[in-house]
């Protein structure tokens, strides 16, 4: 009769620190592989914006992030730093770099052979002892490796594209909320210095009403303009500030940070309309969603060919045998365990796999075809926003500021009505609101064109065809 006897070592603390220390080291290989494509993503990005996306994973990181912000709104805020601000403190852009960490994840996950498998099975009986041990290893998996690996890269490259993508979007949301917000805040001012105007106007009306110099229908008609002035700049400072809350969304703040200030104005009109050169060629070539469906396509063609080469072996395992029997000889073998494809060759798995590959190429082919109107519909909007903002600069307000001047002699000179100065007030008015909302329109449509070759903002905050729907 044999006797076997087994027993495990007690774990020491040293063996128990080689787990440890190998399973962080495990861990931070993904971690690695993350951050170096955000440094690729936030490269990309980054040449386009001129400031570099941060991705804070740390309290340090974080305490950096806080200070930079603290910093840049000591001062009012210019579209580039409010973009600076957006990339540092806005949590859900920050939220969307971990789609970098399960993608890394997977592609770590994809680099390793499949873990080996051990059984240790003992038998006794009427004292004889059977021993049996068996070692096996998924070989598919170890022959497939490098192609989940190319496959894991693939889509890897789709994350970073895809972060870098998001950096942009939120770029452009807050350029032209940025404008927006500005705007509105230009529009408000505007609105309360004609208050104060119509305010001093109301009040002479009621002396001179008083003396007998006016007629109740003048001094009613001043009350009408003074009592819509009121409820006009009431609309402009709610709009003011839905606009300012928008930005702030978008800029991540709150508590003491949103006493930041904005310029009193909009920038003036660049003098030119900048050279686009070829935007269809470059956009093809470099928009950011573009290059993920490209990845995406060839990505998914290799899982097809993956699919068709395994549409049959689906299982192929082989196991180490190492067995004691009590009284004969140790044995020794392997043994191999294919799974039979009876029922089931593969043709659905195939054939899931060819649409799911047709359908991204015709995603792709879609996003050609809207990115090529997108490009046009921006150009258009771009051409015809600064056109329209140049002519109320150059011609309607100067016009609209003559025709005041000399409302005002001849009303001075007796020669026209108080009701004639009014409604050219009235007009005044509302030629310096459109003025605004066009100047806030090219902006709006200069963004829109500068990020529509870069990335898919969708547009979802682009000019509304210069509609200028906010008038206040």
């Amino acid at each position: 009769m044999i006797r076997v006897s087994l027993s495990a070592p007690r774990p020491t603390a040293g063996r128990l620190g080689l787990v440890l220390l190998a399973a962080a080291l495990l861990a931070g290989c993904a971690d690695s592989i993350a951050g170096k494509g955000f440094d690729e993503a936030a490269q990309t990005a980054g040449a386009a914006l001129g400031r570099q996306p941060v991705w804070i994973r740390s309290d340090e990181d974080r305490a950096k992030a806080q200070a930079r912000v603290a910093a840049l709104l000591q001062k009012p805020l210019d579209p580039d730093d409010a973009v600076e601000i957006a990339l540092l403190n806005n949590r859900g852009l920050q939220a969307r770099y971990a789609e970098l960490g399960l993608s890394a994840a997977d592609l770590a996950q994809a680099s390793r052979l499949p873990n080996p498998g051990f059984s240790f099975k003992r038998l006794s009986s009427n004292g004889d002892l059977d021993i049996e041990r068996q070692f096996s290893l998924d070989a598919m998996g170890v022959l497939t490796l490098p192609i989940r690996h190319a496959i894991e890269k693939r889509r890897f490259e789709q994350a970073k594209l895809k972060a870098a993508n998001d950096i942009l979007v939120t770029a452009a949301n807050v350029r032209q909320a940025w404008y927006r917000a500005v705007a509105a805040q230009q529009a408000a001012v505007y609105v309360g210095q004609v208050k104060d105007a119509a305010e001093a106007r109301v009040d002479l009306a009621r002396r001179m009403r008083r003396t007998g110099n006016w007629s109740l229908l003048d001094y009613a008609r001043e009350q009408a303009f003074y009592a819509e002035t009121v409820a006009r700049i009431a609309r402009a400072k709610l709009s003011a500030a839905a606009e300012r809350e928008r930005l702030v969304r978008l800029l991540g703040l709150y508590g003491g940070d949103l006493a930041f200030t904005l310029p009193e104005r909009l920038p003036d009109l660049p003098a030119a309309l900048q050279d686009t050169g070829d935007l269809e060629a470059r956009a093809l070539a470099e928009r950011l969603d573009i290059r993920a469906g490209r990845a995406e396509v060839a990505g998914l063609a290799a899982s097809l060919g993956l699919t068709r080469t395994t549409r049959v072996i689906n299982v192929l395992e082989t196991s180490y045998y190492r067995n004691s029997l009590s009284g004969q000889s140790r044995q020794t073998g392997y043994e191999i365990r294919l799974e039979v494809p009876l029922f089931d060759w593969g043709d659905a798995k195939v054939a899931h796999a060819e649409q799911t590959y047709m359908q991204a190429v015709d995603r792709l082919a879609e996003q050609a075809v809207n990115l090529r109107s997108e490009l046009r519909e921006s150009y258009g909007e771009y051409q015809t926003a600064w056109d329209l903002a140049r002519h109320y600069r150059d011609e309607i307000i100067p016009l609209r500021q003559k025709i005041s001047d000399e409302m005002l002699l001849r009303y001075n000179g007796m020669l026209v009505s108080a009701f004639d100065l009014l409604g050219d007030a009235r007009e005044q008015v509302d030629s310096v609101t459109e003025a605004i909302a066009a100047q806030r329109d090219f902006w709006l449509a200069e963004t829109s064109l500068r990020f529509v070759t870069l990335a898919d903002t969708g547009r979802p905050d682009s000019a509304p065809a210069l509609s200028l729907a906010a008038r206040n």
